[in-house]
């Protein structure tokens, strides 16, 4: 996993930062795994769900002002902790 991270950083470092970044998780629509998620985020963040045709999963679109690329990086990798999340 960390290589996937590693590419990410590379193609993100191209970018000035602070900026608004674009996160976005699938992840099973229980209230417990969709907090777990949304507790990496600020107050201030914008955050949008969206449910499956079926309602078992939920999609979590959040957009926050990141003020460098490893904070960015911190938070797909504890996000990647939650069991059944997986990160767009």
């Amino acid at each position: 996993m960390k290589d996937v991270f590693e590419g990410l950083k590379e193609k993100l470092q191209d970018q000035e930062w602070p900026a608004v970044y674009f996160f976005k998780f699938v992840c099973p629509n229980d209230n417990e795994t969709v907090a777990k998620v949304v507790a990496h985020f600020n107050e201030e963040s914008e955050i949008e769900y969206h449910n499956s045709r079926t309602g078992k999963y939920v999609s979590v679109s959040v957009k926050e002002l990141m003020l460098d690329v490893d904070s960015i990086i911190d938070i797909y990798q504890k996000v990647a902790t939650i069991k059944g999340v997986i990160a767009l």
